[in-house]
Parts: structure tokens; sequence; C-alpha cells
């Protein structure tokens, strides 16, 4: 195989991952008017479906812009030798392979995040802002933006070195010291995120005593469920959109309501989400998915590790002395193919979770406040009702509204 004609795999994959995503974008968008099926006849007023509606076609007909950019700029940087220059930049920074790699994804970083921040704008204080759901400041977005770039210097940059460093000494078999590190990562985050990362974006804070505090407490007594550590965080900060999670293990474990979730739902609904989450932990779907994410990635890091070292992977991008960044780059273009069906597989047994969440909550506490929570939630999202099967299959962790609510009147 020569360099040219990897090139134009490169090319097709890109091209035809586009064309399907916008076919199930545009398929996706005939059924905006769909009749409101019966058994969710109760969520809309007339007026607030036909506010759903234009908030679903203003996002579709926005993504499709930024989607068409996005493309059309990544295959200009392709055709005109873009990784070829911002090589040769690096490389006149320094001779190291490390740091060379360092500025490399620098400039591509935040070259990428400057022509993509215009949108991210729009989105916010425009569509979102026009459907009455921005809370953020333009203070909030511009130290939302710094502390990103941060994060992703310091902890992005921190991985990337270490894992050329392992290739430099270890070779081919660098992706058994690579995954060690990613695997402990990983665990470290799913431990500790709540705790170390979420406080430079957003406030937590205890969920004080009272009702809800007792009636959540009283729930986990009754399904053999210590659960001492259950915080509010200020989501209103940013959006109107509610939600609510789980994360930790054993005495890290711990639960997190939005403020906007308490606002919008009465105490049994709130028990009735955390009743979920809790089914999540007992079903032992958090392990499930670190362990798979785990895996996943030893396999994708066993498959770069054997394709890496090749210069073809260099030369197809225009690039004529081989390096581990570029390799990266062209694997993972050429590698997302096999990323999508991986992705497929996880959203089912995601979505497949969810109904073993909801069922656990309908059988240790209640169904009715789950249905009337999801449909408040869905509500005051302006979600979509009525999407289409083959966009769900393909883009959706969760079941549709429909599937979780006759799955909870079984």
């Amino acid at each position: 195989m020569t360099a040219t004609t990897l090139f134009y795999i490169i090319i097709s994959i890109l091209i035809i991952s586009f064309i399907l995503d916008k076919i199930l974008d545009a398929l996706n968008s005939k059924h905006f008017n769909d009749p409101v099926p019966e058994e969710l006849q109760d969520v809309y007023e007339d007026a607030e479906y036909k506010k759903s509606q234009t908030y679903k076609k203003t996002n579709y007909k926005f993504g499709l812009l930024t989607s068409t950019f996005s493309i059309v700029l990544t295959l200009g940087f392709l055709f005109l030798d873009g990784f070829e220059y911002v090589d040769n930049i690096a490389r006149s920074y320094s001779e190291n392979p490390i740091l060379t790699a360092l500025i490399f994804f620098g400039i591509i970083m935040i070259g990428s995040d400057v022509l993509t921040t215009p949108f991210s704008y729009y989105q916010t204080f425009v569509i979102e802002e026009q459907f009455g759901f921005n809370k953020t400041t333009k203070k909030t977005f511009v130290l939302d933006k710094i502390k990103g770039w941060l994060m992703l210097a310091i902890v992005g940059g921190g991985i990337l070195a270490l894992i050329i460093w392992f290739y430099q000494f270890a070779g081919d078999n660098f992706w058994l010291y690579a995954w060690a590190l990613v695997t402990v990562f990983t665990v470290f985050m799913n431990m500790f995120y709540a705790k170390l990362i979420v406080p430079l974006f957003n406030k937590q804070t205890p969920l004080e005593e009272g009702d809800l505090r007792n009636k959540i407490s009283n729930y986990a007594k009754t399904v053999g469920f210590k659960l001492d550590k259950i915080f509010v965080i200020d989501g209103s900060k940013r959006s109107t959109k509610a939600n609510a999670y789980f994360s930790g293990f054993g005495s890290e474990k711990r639960v997190t309501l939005y403020d906007t979730l308490i606002n919008d739902l009465e105490d049994e609904e709130i028990v009735a989400v955390l009743a979920h989450e809790v089914g999540h932990y007992k079903k032992k779907h958090i392990i499930f998915n670190l362990i798979a994410s785990v895996l996943l990635t030893g396999l994708t890091l066993y498959i770069l590790s054997i394709f890496i070292s090749n210069p073809l992977l260099s030369n197809a991008l225009g690039v004529d002395i081989p390096s581990f960044h570029i390799g990266l780059i062209a694997f993972g273009l050429l590698y997302a193919p096999i990323s999508e069906i991986t992705s497929l597989i996880m959203n089912w047994f995601s979505r497949t979770f969810e109904y073993q969440a909801d069922n656990y909550a309908k059988n240790t506490y209640k169904a009715e406040p789950l249905i009337s929570s999801l449909k408040k939630l869905s509500k005051n999202s302006l979600s979509n009702l009525t999407p289409h099967k083959g966009y769900v299959f393909m883009h959706y962790s969760h079941p549709t509204l429909l599937e979780r609510v006759k799955n909870l009147k079984l």
C-alpha cells in the first residue's frame, strides 16, 4: 500500500462518516412534527410543544452548519498538508520528540478551539438564550475556556508526554506501559473526579438537613445502601437544564443533585431519580463501564502499537519525517470506523442498563414518581419525544422517554 492510497482511505472514511451522519440527522428531523404518543400527551401543552419543535429545528440547522464547517476545514487541512506545516513549526522550536509533540498538539488544539469558539458562543448566548436555558455569563464562558485549556495542557499533555517516553524506551511494547498509566488515571478519576475536578468549575454543597435528605436516607436504608455524601451542585450557574449523577466507589461514593433538579421536582420524584442512580450502583453498571473502558483502551493501544512504527502513517498525512505524534493522528482517523462500532455496542449496553436501573427504582421505590420526573425533565429541556429509530440506535445512550415510560408501566 502506498501513502497516497492510505491518504485517500482516510479521506473516504471522513466523507462517508459525514454523509451517514447527515442522512441520520435528516431522517430524524422528518419526525419532529410527528403526533405525540398517547402515553406522552401530558408532557407538553400545545404552546410548549411548538416551542420544543422550533428548538429541535434550530439545533438541527445549526448542527448542519457546524458539522459542514468542520468537515470542510478538516479536508482542507489534509489536502493542503496542514499537518506537515504545523509539524515543521513544532520542529523549529525543538528536536526533542516529546517537546515537538506537545508543541504540535498545542498548536492544533488552540487553532481548533479558536475556530470553533464562535460557534460555541452562538450556541450558548443565542440559541440557548433564545429558548430560556442559558444562565452562563460571558465571564463564566471565558473562565471555563481558560480552565479547560489549562486542564488539557496539564493532564492531557502530561499523559501524552509519558506515553511518548514509554515508546522511546519500550518500542512496540510501549502499549503495556501506556495501558497501565491510562488504567490508573481512569480509576483515579472515577474515584476523585467529583472531589478534585468539579470544584474547579462548580460549587458543591452538602444537601442540607430536612425532609428531602431524610426521605433519601430512609430510602437508602431500605435497600441497604450506605449513602452519607449527598451534594447539591450549582448547575443553574450555566443552564436551567437539570441532572443527577452517581460517582466514586467505596468511601468516595456520592450522589450529586443539580440545584435545578431540586427546584423542578417534588421530593418523591427526586427520591425516585436517586433510586434509579442507586440501581446503577447495585447492578454493577459503574464497574462494568469502568472495566469495559479499560479493556477497550487496551485493545486500541495494542492495535496502535502494531502500526505506529510504520512510516506510511506519517507519509499519508504528507509528513516526510515519521514521528509518533503524526502517526497518532493518522491512526486516530483510520481507527474511527472501529471506534464507531465499539461506541454502538457501548450505547446498546447503556440503554439496557437504563432499563435495569429503572426497574430497580420501580421495584424498590415507586414507578409513578420516576415516570413523572422523567416527563418533567424532558419537558424542561424541550426534548424530542418522537426521534427516528435509526438515530436512537446510533446516538442514544438512554432509551427514549416513550420506551422508558412503557417499561415502567409494565
